[in-house]
């Protein structure tokens, strides 16, 4: 990672108030403060860094990537779940304020235990389900209009970053709440023309605490860093599951496609290497 200034540049500075707690160590959490340089296009990720290298060895939190992607950065950041790596310094005043994200216990300082979310993630099987031998090993490929990809498009953007859920009201009233991160991930495969799967999952996803405990407050929606919209998935996700109740709302899943018939490699398009997996050991020259 890139080494930050030390905090006696000459630069503009910030005071951020972070959230300390050690739970093997203390038995209540507080807040300290820091005071850090603040250069034009600075993130809360580089600030917490820059406090990490040059003020105080001892703080904890958790990234990976610094471009948005893994969602490793989620934090509560002056009252709002935010990516720390996409968040700047300067747009938020001369006191940001970071803690954890809500609605996830704490491992240590502004880092949460994402556990709960990843449990919901894998009871709604997020992955293309079909009863047929073609899944494994595969031959070909599954047919799909462009029509069908846009049903589900967006919802693939998903990172798994738990912001949804820090934002939830209904995660804060009810833990045991499946969550919208789960629930638009559940929609998202459902809505797959590929898939065969609902009935395999309606199980994990229609339940007491499950997909009807949402109230539409939108806040999922709101914080999502990739402009995902969970609080659609939810609602259009209630719309399959009553179609199921009632035995509507079949398709036909898409067809697997035809084998190449007569297709020649152009000319100007070399040959794939040889494979390395799998092949045979050359031989000793000795």
């Amino acid at each position: 990672m890139r080494k930050q200034a030390a905090p006696d540049s000459a630069a503009a500075t910030v005071t951020l108030r972070v959230f300390r707690f050690h739970p093997e160590a203390a038995a209540s959490p507080r807040y300290q403060d820091y005071r850090v340089p603040a250069a034009p296009g600075m993130t809360v990720l580089e600030a917490l860094v820059c406090i990490k290298e040059h003020l105080d060895a001892t703080l904890a939190y958790r990234s990976s990537c610094r471009m948005g992607i893994c969602g490793s950065c989620g934090m509560f950041v002056n009252g709002f779940p935010r990516l720390a790596c996409q968040t700047q310094v300067q747009t938020l005043g001369s006191l940001v304020q970071v803690g954890p994200l809500p609605n996830y216990p704490v491992i240590r300082d502004v880092v949460p235990d994402l556990e709960p979310m990843v449990t919901h993630h894998a009871a709604v099987r997020p992955f293309i389900i079909r009863d047929e031998r073609e899944q494994e090993p595969p031959t070909t490929e599954y047919l799909q209009t462009p029509g069908e990809l846009e049903a589900y498009l967006q919802f693939a953007y998903c990172i798994k970053c738990g912001l949804c859920l820090a934002a939830c009201p209904t995660v804060a009233t009810d833990p045991a709440f499946t969550g919208p991160q789960a629930l638009a991930q559940a929609y998202r495969y459902s809505a797959d023309s590929r898939d065969w799967g609902f009935t395999a999952r309606r199980a994990a996803v229609d339940h007491p605490h499950g997909l009807w405990r949402c109230h539409l407050a939108g806040a999922c929606t709101e914080a999502c860093p990739k402009g995902v919209d969970p609080a659609l998935a939810i609602q259009l996700l209630k719309r399959l599951a009553l179609a199921a109740a009632l035995g509507m709302g079949r398709r036909r899943p898409a067809p697997l496609a035809p084998p190449p018939v007569a297709v020649q490699r152009r000319p100007d398009i070399p040959a794939p290497p040889p494979p390395i997996v799998g092949a045979s050991p050359a031989a000793d020259p000795t």
